[in-house]
């Protein structure tokens, strides 16, 4: 039986790609070293995710570099409000909804991560 999911994403950004996390959807730091970061959001259940510097041994050989393409999706409540607040401050691709027009249209927008991370937020109802 499963226990526990954690995305890691391998980064050269690794700083950056912290403070996006906290301060864009509330992860805090659960532990931290100068090559990881680990994140948490309380509640049942536990929400991670692990930031690991993508020139550490501790990745094999052939995987050491950075991430090259990955989509997160998150869920957020705060409805329309929220993803407003997100999209002011999300990075690159903020407030690009599926038709790409750069407003919000619907429930959802994507924006990147430090790393190129494509995240996919969904306001929940």
């Amino acid at each position: 039986m499963l226990t526990s999911l954690r995305p890691v994403i391998c980064t050269s950004r690794l700083e950056e790609s912290r403070e996006f996390y906290t301060q864009l959807f509330g992860f805090k730091v659960t532990h931290e070293t100068a090559w990881y970061v680990g994140l948490g959001r309380p509640g049942p259940p536990p929400r991670e995710l692990a930031l690991l510097d993508d020139t550490h041994l501790a990745l094999p050989g052939p995987w050491r570099r950075p991430l090259r393409t990955a989509c997160l999706t998150l869920e957020v409540e705060g409805g329309k409000g929220e993803l407003e607040r997100i999209a002011a401050c999300g990075g690159p691709a903020s407030g690009r909804c599926r038709g790409g027009t750069g407003s919000l249209v619907g429930d959802d927008l994507f924006v990147t991560d430090p790393s190129g991370v494509l995240i996919h937020v969904v306001a929940l109802r």
